[in-house]
This record gives C-alpha cells, structure tokens and sequence, in this order.
C-alpha cells in the first residue's frame, strides 16, 4: 500500500435538530510492503489504525485515498481477483457460524470463494487433519472450546490458499499451548509455504518471537519500519552485561576502562562513561555493570579479563530490553 488514508465521517448531535459532521483520520499516508515468505508486525496503541489497515488490505474497507496494490494489481481495478490472493483471521470467536458445522463452515467460505465442491471437500479435509478438528468436524461449532474455533479459524483463513493472510490479534484469549501451536503454525505457513503475512497483537512477545520487520503506527501515522531488534536498540537503548566479582581493588577501575575501550566504540563509550552505566556496586560482591550493544558477547569478553586480574566470578546476568519495553516508551512519548 503506498501514502493510503482512511477517513472516517461521524455526525455529532447538536441539540434535539441539529447534527454535526466530523471526520476522523484513522490512518493517515501509510505506506506498508509485504513480501512472500516474510512475517510483518503492524504495532501501536489502540486507536492506531491496525485493523482498519487489515481491513482495507482484506478488500472489505475502500481507502479515502492511495493505492493499494497486490502483486502489481491495483485493488480498485482487480477487486475480485486479489480476494483469491489474500485473507484474514481474526482473534476471539468471530467470523465463524456456531450453528454450522465446522465442515460446513468451510464448505459455506469455499463457496463464497468460487471453489468447486470437489475442490471444498478435498481442502476441506485436508486443513481440518491439518489443525486436528477431523473428529470435531460434524459437530456445531457452538460446541467447539475456545482453542478449536480458533483452529477452525486457522482452517478458515486458508480455505482458498491465499498469497497473503491478515492476521488481526489471532491468539487473543488462548491458553499458552494452544497459542505456541499457532506460532509454530504461522511460521511455518511464511517458511515453507511462502505466505506473506501480516501480524497484529497485544502480545509484543510473540511480534518480536516472529515478525521479519516491525511497523509502529501513532494515530495513524507510521513512526518507524525495521527489524524488532534494531527497534529495541533505538528506543530502548542498550543491553546491559551484569558480572559479580570478588576481590575487586579500585585500582583495577582504570584498566577496566582501558580495556573496554578495546570492545565498545570510542563514541559509545564516552557515552557510557558520561551517563554512569559502567558502574560499580561497592558491597561485596562487587558488581561491574556495562551498556553494551550485546550483553552475552560482554560477558564472553570480559571472563577471561577477570580472572586474568585475580577477581573470583560469582555470578553474572545480562539485561535486555524488549519490544515491550520500546513501544511503551514510545507511546509515552519519552523518545525523541
């Protein structure tokens, strides 16, 4: 999608005759890419636009302006035929019958899809093996647990094997088991399958455990596009390598100094200096704390130095900020 806004127009009463429109910019010149194979997070508070964005990459909202375009196609142009290319599921209980079957919700979504009844019933059984409902097939769904309509959704999203699939909070409400399986399932579908897919949640975890790239949204608006890890490390700061010594002497602290300069950029290092974060802990044992860019290569780095210096180890830790920790300081507007 390329510079795509959606305005929504709501009216406000004024008084018993008098009505008020406004509009609302729900996203405002967004421009996103996903690529075969690849996994993309779509992240922000709510209210940031992320499922009004799904839903206009599903096809079921139209953009106020922009392009949306699916392998070269232009949605306005090519509605139908980028229908059969994309898909989406959806967290919680929706878009699901629960006085079908779960066969025959997949029948009934084949159909709307133009497959051919023996085409329905060859997927049919195939994604209801595939998700572990074959058993569970004839039975309505409103007797299905939480975890099998959520398969059944899995199941669902795939009916008509799309080149695409949204995926909107899609381990909302499951239990830990259930939404390990589902990860392990969308990683796959992008792996082996070549999927392009789309990822939003509230479970930032599970983003930073999957997604190739990360879009933040505020508002509507795109504030930053790039791998989790770099999104960490520009908001977050960052890792920090934590080793517990004894028999530490403050005459050591200038050689520390020195050789650190050998592992950390000058310019990261002045940094670091300069706002306390190589620091000691005075009790016993000492602590030597250090802000590096990788807190486990710190710790490999720093063993030998130590013993080298006749300190005994007793312990170590690193520290690692997370997505969480990025986009919270994001939404608080405590980065620049």
């Amino acid at each position: 999608m390329n510079e795509v806004t959606k305005i929504y127009e709501t009216k406000h009463r004024q008084g018993w005759f008098r009505s008020e429109k406004r509009s609302v910019s729900a996203v405002k010149s967004l421009s996103l890419n996903i690529v075969p194979g690849e996994i993309v997070g779509l992240l922000g508070l709510n209210g940031a636009g992320k499922t009004t964005t799904i839903r206009m990459l599903s096809t079921l909202l139209e953009p106020t302006s922009g392009n949306i375009e699916v392998d070269g196609m232009a949605m306005t142009k090519n509605r139908q035929v980028i229908q059969q290319k994309v898909n989406m599921i959806a967290g919680g209980e929706r878009m699901l019958y629960w006085r079908l079957t779960g066969r025959e919700n997949l029948q009934y979504f084949g159909k709307l899809y133009g497959m051919s009844t023996s085409h329905i019933e060859r997927e049919s059984n195939r994604l209801l093996e595939e998700v572990g409902l074959t058993e569970a097939a004839d039975q309505p769904v409103e007797q299905y647990s939480k975890g099998m309509k959520q398969r059944l959704q899995i199941a669902r999203g795939l009916i008509n094997d799309p080149q695409y699939l949204f995926l909107d909070e899609p381990t909302l409400g499951l239990d830990a088991p259930i939404a390990r399986q589902l990860r392990s399932t969308v990683r796959k579908l992008a792996s082996d399958s070549g999927k392009g897919i789309l990822l939003t949640s509230h479970y930032l975890q599970e983003v930073e455990e999957l997604c190739d790239r990360v879009y933040v949204l505020n508002r509507g608006e795109l504030l930053l596009c790039d791998k989790p890890e770099h999104i960490v490390r520009q908001v977050a700061g960052s890792q920090t390598a934590h080793l517990d010594v004894t028999g530490w002497s403050e005459s050591l602290r200038p050689k520390l100094l020195k050789h650190l300069r050998t592992l950390i950029h000058p310019a990261e290092l002045i940094k670091a200096e300069a706002e306390g974060v190589i620091a000691l802990r005075t009790d016993e044992p000492h602590r030597i704390s250090v802000m590096t860019p990788s807190a486990d290569r710190m710790i490999t780095e720093l063993l030998p130095w130590t013993t080298e210096h006749g300190l005994s180890i007793t312990g170590f830790a690193t520290e690692k900020p997370t997505l969480e920790d990025a986009i919270i300081l994001l939404s608080e507007g405590r980065v620049s």
